[in-house]
């Protein structure tokens, strides 16, 4: 019999009014802002710095991700549950997923199986519209940007061919990554080279997502980075006079968003940056306000342990002023085939060899947390496909690492799948001693970062970097931005900047091809290799698979 999809799983559940949801963490229900019945609003005045110091706060990555799943947000979803069921006043704090990747092949991101965030359809598509928000403020910048242009009178003599901001639409389309606008006479604008992102590759997400409060989002706001004038000065958003506006459009979408687990245990999604070019993870003040709330805090990071946790602590926790209790890592048997060497067709079979090669890539990350003065939990996403040597081999290779490997069955069971792993977390905050040690101090040298973070993690010889980016350095040195934190921009199924090379990749060197910073989101942007800001669809897109009946009813969406 087949096991049913996310999808019917998620329409079957038995989902409560947001209120009762809400209850639950003692939030009156009169201070929601209602989007329908299962999906609210909370009020920043709930964020309480006293009580969030004292609440555990529980981080979930991963090794690099394969083609085989990893399943973060899954395990991370029914660790929530797994701590409510042993009596835990738990909540899940995640990121909202992208709209775009719905409708092309990587399909939703409310978890999977019995351990999902509901209600999924809501949540996946326009949920209570924060990624529309990001858009439109992202978007009057950019018509700002151009209106100066035309307009001679006040013009801040800004030269078109220096301007880096792009427009965003949360959708993948690949035709717009390169345009031009302006054509088709004087009255229409200036024509000049433009090109759109992906909303959750927009500065304002990563600006939305680092500010701590309504006056800290303006001021990031304003200090986002446009281009040059003619005369070599730079040009701010703050000189455009954008960031009130800007920040009046995101009004709403500041506010976290509160929904529930299959087993109506609460969660709030708020915010979804990318974690390549950004620091893909959820806002501080999400974070804050879960702190706020509850007694752990389950929340993830994007793509690998490299990308997103690496990003986690460096950036979200200097500027959040946070740090972990708990550090977990998730893996699969699967992916560990794939990293050591198995391909479509055989990852999805059992392969003890394959394991022991493919273990290297979660032995490497387990590494860096000692480094960063974390003890990880293993959790070990169990699939039908998984044999009892291949985990038995996972979790006596990790025991001699001194670190518990825990599976994980949140998938089939939700909750009741998790206890143990729930049980170890608890343990871990209470007796692991984590205390988080970063790699750099920001009032390092912009080198000496991207070497720490190169070395360290990525486990590479050294840096090098091109000639474009030794001049683009200096420009960062010049605008007083080097003593922000870095935010790698690498691929994410490699360890190393080169996506072949996979499980733990040794002698290589990182390449910096170049430089880009967001002085709004407060980091720099080292690019090592080629960034996807505006996905495509694949030959055949998820959309052509959905269907929606004459009543509503949705069927393909996953």
């Amino acid at each position: 019999m087949d096991f049913p999809s996310d999808l019917e799983i998620a329409l079957q559940a038995d989902i409560k009014h947001i209120r009762e949801i809400a209850g639950k963490l003692n939030i009156n229900s009169d201070d929601l802002e209602y989007y329908g019945k299962y999906k609210a609003k909370i009020p920043l005045k709930y964020i309480d710095e006293e009580k969030a110091s004292k609440a555990r706060l529980i981080l979930v990555t991963a090794i690099n991700p394969t083609p085989a799943g990893e399943g973060k947000t899954t395990v991370s979803v029914g660790l929530n549950d797994g701590l409510n069921r042993i009596g835990k006043k738990a909540i899940a704090v995640l990121r909202e997923p992208s709209l775009g990747p719905v409708f092309g092949i990587k399909g939703g991101a409310a978890g999977g199986g019995h351990a999902q965030v509901i209600p999924m359809v809501d949540i996946n598509l326009h949920f209570t519209g924060d990624f529309a928000a990001i858009e439109k403020a992202n978007n009057l910048l950019s018509a700002l940007i151009d209106n100066n242009l035309q307009n001679k009178k006040h013009s801040l003599n800004i030269d078109p061919r220096t301007i880096v901001w792009k427009r965003v639409m949360d959708m993948n389309d690949r035709s717009l990554r390169h345009i031009i606008v302006g054509l088709g006479g004087s009255e229409n604008g200036i024509v000049r080279e433009d090109g759109f992102n992906i909303t959750p590759a927009s500065e304002v997400m990563a600006i939305l997502c680092l500010s701590k409060d309504f006056q800290d989002l303006k001021n990031r706001l304003g200090n986002i980075f446009v281009g040059y004038t003619f005369d070599k000065k730079p040009v701010f958003a703050r000189d455009l006079k954008a960031e009130s506006a800007m920040a009046i459009l995101l009004k709403d979408a500041i506010q976290p968003n509160l929904v529930q687990t299959l087993e109506n245990h609460p969660a709030i999604l708020h915010g979804g940056p990318f974690a390549n070019i950004a620091q893909g993870t959820n806002t501080i003040i999400a974070t804050k306000m879960g702190l706020s709330l509850a007694d752990y805090v389950v929340t993830e990071a994007g793509f690998g342990a490299d990308l997103g946790a690496e990003k986690f602590l460096h950036i979200k926790c200097h500027y959040g002023k946070m740090k972990p209790d708990a550090y977990v890592i998730v893996a699969t048997v699967r992916a560990l085939r794939y990293h050591g060497g198995a391909g479509k067709g055989v990852y999805e079979h059992p392969g003890l060899d394959f394991v022991k090669k493919g273990f290297e890539n979660l032995q490497k990350h387990i590494e860096n947390a000692f480094k960063l003065g974390l003890k990880p939990i293993v959790a070990i996403n169990h699939f039908a496909s998984d044999a009892d040597d291949e985990i038995d081999f996972i979790k006596k290779a990790c025991a001699g690492m001194d670190v518990k490997a825990v599976l994980a069955d949140e998938f089939t069971q939700g909750g009741a799948g998790m206890t143990e792993l729930a049980e170890e977390v608890v343990r871990c905050t209470e007796h692991c001693g984590n205390s988080f040690r970063p790699l750099y101090a920001v009032e390092d040298s912009v080198e000496h970062k991207i070497e720490a973070v190169a070395r360290e993690i990525y486990g590479a010889e050294g840096v090098s970097y091109s000639q474009k980016a030794r001049q683009e350095l200096k420009t960062i040195y010049r605008l007083g931005m080097d003593k922000l934190p870095v935010c790698m921009a690498k691929t994410q199924k490699s360890l190393s900047d080169d996506e072949k090379k996979i499980g733990r990749p040794r002698n290589f060197t990182v390449t910096v091809r170049e430089f880009e910073f967001a002085a709004g989101a407060g980091f720099i942007i080292p690019i090592l290799g080629n960034m996807m800001r505006m996905p495509g669809l694949p030959s055949v897109p998820a959309a052509e698979g959905m269907d929606i009946d004459a009543f509503g009813n949705i069927s393909g969406l996953s």
